[in-house]
């Protein structure tokens, strides 16, 4: 790994935590186990960072884990919360299945 240049405004970042995208790209299974074992992976291109890997874990952390809530707050604060949409049951055929 060679050291990056920093832009002014990016976030000082360690040079073994930074992989140049060809370099990432041949040795992407050693830039995850650092991820994982030692923290967040900058990728750059052309000596401006474009891309950061993470663990899971970190992933899930800064993400939070999926729950549907947004969507249940977003569908009840609609407008059209008062519309009735009908939606004819279709009913397939069956089958038999040995359990």
């Amino acid at each position: 790994m060679s050291p990056q240049s920093q832009s002014p405004s990016s976030t000082v970042v360690d040079a073994g935590d930074c992989w140049q995208l060809q370099e990432a790209k041949a040795r992407f299974s050693e830039v995850v186990r650092r991820a994982s074992e030692e923290g967040p992976q900058h990728v750059t291109v052309n000596g401006r960072k474009r891309a950061v890997i993470l663990s899971t874990a970190e992933y899930v952390r800064l993400r939070g884990r999926p729950t549907g809530k947004l969507l249940v707050e977003l569908m009840g604060d609609s407008p059209l919360t008062d519309v009735i949409m009908e939606h004819p049951k279709i009913r397939g055929p069956v089958r038999d299945v040995e359990l």
